[in-house]
């Protein structure tokens, strides 16, 4: 069965070259594997990286574009759907409804922000999908460290752990995705 897989990523044109060849690996991965790229509809940095790669792959690519950015001149001209929406708040709940599961690439504040929420509305009982972090030499190394931190401190019970996983390449978040089993997780008061 075809999933729609959302992947959060840098926006960047000024990264190292092992970011984009592990965007380019992931999207190939996603449009090989018969799946659908969902992201942030831009035609810059490893956004443009990944869905192209699942186009070119044989993937369908949806981008979800705020009508701001969509004004900038970057936005996909090889989608084969492109939302416009009014706002970055509509642009996450688009991709949220779209998308069977997460994945987030490196990239910056935007990248985590939004991984951050998929999380939550995990952990509050929002939704049951997949996410999953690559991490490229080690680059979310000190979120790892953080997350252990909030466990260790009882910020966060340890059952969450089971809501994220971090993988290091393409292959195995696909792996994942399509090994993934929905387990009865403990909410956060519950």
């Amino acid at each position: 069965m075809n999933k729609n897989i959302c992947v959060f990523c840098s926006s960047s044109d000024y990264l190292a070259d092992k970011y984009y060849e592990a965007a380019r690996e992931l999207g190939a991965a996603i449009g090989f594997s018969g799946n659908h790229i969902v992201y942030g509809g831009t035609n810059v940095g490893l956004m443009h990286a990944s869905a192209l790669s699942t186009k070119q792959a044989g993937g369908q690519v949806i981008g979800v574009i705020p009508e701001l950015i969509q004004s900038k001149g970057i936005a996909s001209d090889y989608a084969d759907e492109l939302i416009v929406t009014s706002d970055m708040k509509e642009r996450k709940e688009v991709i949220r409804e779209k998308s069977d599961a997460f994945i987030a690439l490196p990239g910056s504040f935007g990248t985590l922000e939004e991984i951050m929420e998929v999380i939550t509305l995990k952990q509050l009982g929002y939704h049951s999908k997949a996410i999953v972090f690559v991490d490229v030499d080690g680059f979310y190394s000190a979120l790892k460290a953080q997350f252990d931190m909030q466990y260790q401190e009882n910020f966060a019970n340890e059952s969450f752990r089971q809501m994220y996983v971090f993988v290091n390449n393409a292959d195995d978040a696909l792996e994942y995705i399509n090994n993934y089993k929905v387990v009865d997780q403990m909410t956060k008061w519950d």
